[in-house]
């Protein structure tokens, strides 16, 4: 695993902003975690990045709070990130691994309405960390098999998202910039 210092900081305050209730710390914490996933493609930093980012959007839909079993949700998550921090601590990758995969199957095993949005979630949360690792000049085929989605799932996300198609790393040159380009390789 690459980035260990990077995840478990990113886990311990993912706790914190679990507790806090905090959306957007969630969000930033994601975001950060894509940077670094981005890279290095390094899967278990997105893997995390994507975990972090179906979270905030979990808590930041105020209605599941009121959930009769959002309490045994909550609980679960805590745990679990307990148990993966503890992993990272004793440098045990594997079980980290282990930990994040079972926690998102956790999630998306839960009951009624919250189960269906969990899983929703976990989908779109996917789609915005590829369209962030795209944003960073990585392929879309490699950006979408590190993911687990298809092509056409993040060309149709990224292709709404004005700030993909305007990355720096995302233009093309014009057909002066490029003729002039191939013939100072010439010279």
């Amino acid at each position: 695993m690459q980035e260990r210092e990077n995840i478990l900081r990113i886990l311990i305050e993912t706790k914190e902003a679990l507790k806090n209730n905090d959306s957007f710390k969630l969000k930033e914490l994601s975001n950060q975690t894509i940077h670094t996933a981005s890279m290095d493609q390094d899967s278990d930093n997105i893997t995390v990045a994507v975990l972090v980012y179906a979270l905030s959007k979990i808590i930041e839909r105020k209605e599941y709070q009121s959930m009769k079993n959002w309490e045994e949700f909550y609980n679960s998550i805590s745990s679990q990130i307990d148990l993966a921090i503890n992993a990272i601590r004793k440098k045990d990758d594997k079980k980290l691994r282990e930990l994040v995969e079972s926690t998102r199957a956790k999630l998306e095993k839960y009951s009624g309405s919250l189960k269906f949005y969990i899983q929703d979630v976990f989908r779109k949360a996917q789609i915005n960390k590829a369209s962030k690792i795209y944003e960073h000049g990585i392929s879309m085929e490699k950006t979408a098999k590190l993911l687990g989605i298809t092509m056409f799932e993040l060309a149709s996300y990224a292709g709404q998202k004005p700030e993909i198609a305007n990355a720096p790393l995302n233009q093309t040159l014009d057909v002066k910039s490029r003729i002039k380009t191939a013939m100072e390789m010439f010279k």
